[in-house]
């Protein structure tokens, strides 16, 4: 199993870029997939992008070409780097892992490993 823990949640401007970490401890070799989720008030959570043991990374549509997912220390910290942030960007953003290989990245309730989340604001 891991544990998970984000930080770097802040408040920017439409445009501004933000870079968000998650320490991964415990085993984090053992999960195939580990991903960032946003959850807006009001809305679903919602797949942002992911890494698999692979080595492929997945997008959200919403994200892609702004937004990139990295890894490094062995796994045991998982990045996303945002750019060109949006108002709609806003949401608390979560770091999550599962081992289950099969199915949609982006399928949360897959996912058995979360962290607190972090808050992100981009004001217009």
């Amino acid at each position: 199993q891991v544990r998970l823990v984000e930080s770097g949640g802040d408040s920017v401007q439409s445009g501004g870029s933000l870079r968000l970490s998650c320490a991964v401890s415990g085993d984090p070799h053992s999960m195939y997939y580990t991903a960032w989720f946003r959850q807006a008030p009001g809305k679903l959570r919602e797949g942002v992008a992911a890494l698999d043991s692979d080595g492929y990374t997945h997008y959200a549509d919403s994200v892609k070409g702004r937004f990139t997912i990295s890894q490094a220390n062995a796994k045991t910290t998982l990045y996303l780097q945002m750019n060109s942030l949006r108002p709609e960007d806003t949401a608390m953003y979560y770091c999550a892992a599962r081992k289950l290989r099969i199915s949609s990245w982006s399928d949360y309730s897959l996912y058995n490993y979360w962290g607190q989340g972090t808050q992100i604001t981009v004001s217009s």
